[in-house]
């Protein structure tokens, strides 16, 4: 799993997440789609894929155990985030997620905090599934993704059929 350098490495790519993404065309969302942050599809043509390893968000950078499900999930998506800022891109370049969790009570609980990774909209299309454990005790949470950086479709460039 890759880790920020430090913390302010980290600060700065959580700075950042709200960065629209320049790239992909989200399609239209549903009220409930809306309202659960994501898209039933997000369309690309070219850039370079990256196929993201599921990230825990169990330890933080320096190694210490994240303590509760709100901790676990926004360190997951930090981790994200850096592995993608090394790839050239950011969390803003992620066109689809499968989110594993290990109690349904915390579902409403990601969809919020993925509302708030995500503010201008253009949620990732998505699945969140219940699982009974993960690979280590404590572990809540495994996020796994697919990113296209540099791609030319947008909300302005459209490569959908009209």
């Amino acid at each position: 799993m890759r880790k920020c350098v430090s913390a302010l490495a980290c600060a700065a790519a959580l700075a950042s997440i709200a960065v629209p993404a320049s790239s992909a065309e989200y399609m239209e969302k549903s009220q409930q789609m809306a309202m659960r942050a994501y898209s039933p599809g997000v369309i690309t043509e070219g850039g370079r894929i990256v196929w993201l390893a599921g990230q825990t968000g169990f330890r933080d950078e320096q190694g210490k155990e994240m303590v509760g499900f709100d901790a676990q999930a926004r360190q997951a998506f930090r981790g994200i985030d850096a592995v993608l800022r090394k790839a050239g891109g950011s969390l803003a370049n992620i066109v689809t997620m499968t989110v594993f969790i290990n109690d349904p009570r915390n579902g409403d609980r990601f969809v919020a905090i993925r509302r708030e990774i995500f503010p201008d909209g253009n949620f990732p299309a998505s699945a969140l599934i219940t699982v009974s454990n993960f690979a280590a005790p404590g572990m809540m949470l495994e996020i796994q993704g697919v990113a296209v950086i540099g791609d030319r479709c947008s909300s302005t460039n459209r490569c959908s059929p009209p």
